[in-house]
């Protein structure tokens, strides 16, 4: 029997000019904010299409005030849904993983955010594979912008270790793998992806998932449908 383990999505709100504000322009603020909704509406998809995974979600912001609400709110309803706390990112994230592990204890945990909305259930299941299985004790997906986009941990508790590195820089990937080190870990690289930070990289992730809410979104930016 394959071996279970919690699937956790730190995610925002996509609430108008607070949710992707580095896609306007050219998008506008609601613009970028459905974009927003609809890259955590599929990620949610994929994630509870993951044989064995129990989906868990840490979120934090307004979903009365987001783009999307009643769709976001019955995709929350097939997972446990916690709030972030923290002070900052890494804090966040840090907390996430030890609040998954109260809600499912002695499991690993595969932790990605809404900002890769192109990841399948086969990606996902492949990305916690080798801590899965027993042959890792971590596992960190890189992004192509030098940060990461999936940490996955035999031990969640490990992810104290987020709490002193810095997020959102070009750097972000090789402290948090120096960090992972630091406390005696050995991760293995999962697959590179891309990132949504700006509307160049969301042209680029929605060619990659054409037939989702993401792709539709993106589009409906530049008034064409994706290639």
């Amino acid at each position: 029997m394959t071996r279970p383990f919690v699937l956790l999505v730190v995610a925002k709100a996509p609430v108008p000019g607070l949710a992707k504000t580095r896609l306007c322009p050219p998008a506008t603020p609601a613009q970028a904010a459905e974009i927003a909704a609809a890259a955590l509406l599929d990620t949610l998809d994929a994630v509870c299409a993951v044989p064995g995974a129990l989906p868990v979600v840490a979120m934090t912001g307004d979903l009365g005030a987001a783009s999307r609400p009643i769709e976001i709110g019955m995709a929350l309803r097939h997972v446990t849904t916690m709030p972030q706390r923290g002070l900052d990112f890494g804090a966040r994230l840090a907390n996430a993983h030890a609040d998954a592990a109260d809600v499912h204890p002695g499991l690993p945990v595969l932790q990605i955010g809404m900002d890769t909305p192109q990841v399948t259930p086969e990606s996902l299941a492949a990305a916690i594979a080798p801590v899965r299985d027993g042959a890792h004790d971590s596992v960190l997906g890189p992004a192509a912008d030098g940060g990461w986009w999936a940490l996955g941990l035999a031990e969640p508790r490990h992810a104290q270790v987020l709490a002193g590195v810095p997020m959102s820089r070009d750097d972000t990937g090789e402290r948090t793998l120096r960090a992972l080190a630091a406390s005696g870990l050995r991760p293995r690289q999962a697959a590179l992806l891309s990132d949504v930070d700006t509307m160049m990289d969301a042209r680029k992730v929605a060619a990659a998932c054409p037939d989702g809410r993401f792709a539709q979104a993106v589009a409906s930016v530049r008034g064409q449908a994706v290639a």
